[in-house]
């Protein structure tokens, strides 16, 4: 069960991936988030293309839930 639950949190998430699980935000938001760097920490693959993980999504969802601890 616990290599259940670090492979989940290990699981790479596509930018598609994570603009869905964002409720179909935009692809340019996304990346005007990176540029401001608000965005999720992402990881750049050796061909270019960015993966979230998805415990640093959910971390990043939390830290902005509100009503969160300051």
């Amino acid at each position: 069960m616990a290599r259940d639950s670090r492979a989940k949190t290990a699981e790479l998430l596509t930018v598609r991936q994570v603009l869905d699980e964002l409720g179909g935000i935009s692809r340019r938001t996304f990346y005007r988030w990176r540029e401001l760097r608000t965005a999720p920490a992402c990881i750049r693959l050796p061909n270019g293309e960015l993966r979230v993980r998805r415990d640093v999504l959910n971390d990043w969802l939390e830290e902005r839930a509100e009503g969160a601890a300051s």
